[in-house]
């Protein structure tokens, strides 16, 4: 994979604690970054899908009571002006 250079600026406290904790890993402090950076971007999509989920799980019945479908039946879009129902 490509590198790119990126270049922050924080206090020194920051860039000490940043190299102390790359060090007791046995990684850069580049290396420790982005392990970093990835963690959390991991764990905003992982808590964006499991809000998702828990979302349309509370108004599953609410959608089927709209679109006239039972909750199983709910994927597809809803039938429309012209378009039958599917079976």
């Amino acid at each position: 994979m490509a590198k790119t250079q990126l270049n922050v600026r924080v206090d020194e406290a920051t860039a000490d604690a940043a190299r102390e904790r790359a060090l007791q890993r046995g990684v850069s402090v580049n290396r420790y970054i982005e392990e970093l950076v990835l963690k959390d971007a991991g764990e905003v999509g992982q808590t964006f899908v499991e809000a998702a989920a828990d979302f349309m799980k509370q108004y599953e019945r609410v959608f089927a009571e709209e679109f006239g479908r039972e909750p199983e039946t709910l994927p597809g879009p809803p039938p429309g002006p012209g378009r039958r129902p599917s079976p």
